[in-house]
């Protein structure tokens, strides 16, 4: 388990190395875009994190996984939870979205599946069976919306279970406490 005061959010999300079925050309499914600062990685500065900041992330599960290190912490938090596969589905469906190559569509498709849909799949979600077996369906003519069902289930299960958890946790309070011992 990763003690809170040890945790001090990363310029980027890091990933949990996948088992191989998440790879495309050498990329882990969870080599994303979501929550990215643009900016500060362009000029490889390191901004820091405002209590504001920490503090909107309990306005809504939405916020938190806007922002980069808000999604970091999260994701710190469910590791000690055991059940970080819930946001790296998530986070692979969010890219998965941006795919525009046709000749890309299915073999992505058919990693995420294998990755975290199909039964006794390395990193599986906790989905009841008839999304299962609608998102199998789905695969058999892969769209951008073939995960939508399936995704949506794992959001919420995310906000009505782990969020609350994660806006209770010693990170996310720790987390407040440093931010605001910087202010003063």
């Amino acid at each position: 388990m990763l003690p809170a005061s040890a945790w001090h959010p990363p310029p980027v999300p890091s990933c949990r190395p996948s088992r191989g079925a998440g790879e495309i050309r050498g990329q882990s499914l969870c080599d994303h875009g979501v929550g990215k600062d643009p900016p500060a990685e362009r000029t490889g500065q390191r901004q820091r994190l405002s209590t504001e900041e920490a503090t909107r992330w309990a306005d809504s599960f939405d916020v938190l996984l806007s922002h980069k290190y808000g999604l970091a912490a999260f994701r710190a938090f469910l590791k000690t939870e055991f059940s970080e596969e819930n946001l790296e589905f998530w986070l692979a469906c969010e890219d998965f979205k941006k795919t525009r190559s046709a000749a890309k569509l299915a073999s992505k498709a058919q990693r995420i599946f294998e990755e975290f849909i199909d039964v006794q799949a390395p990193r599986e979600v906790n989905i009841d069976f008839q999304t299962r077996e609608l998102t199998r369906r789905n695969m058999q003519e892969p769209s951008l919306s073939c995960f939508d069902q399936a995704q949506g289930k794992v959001h919420s299960l995310m906000e009505k279970d782990s969020y609350p958890r994660f806006l209770r946790s010693k990170i996310y309070t720790d987390l407040l406490s440093q931010t605001q011992r910087r202010l003063s």
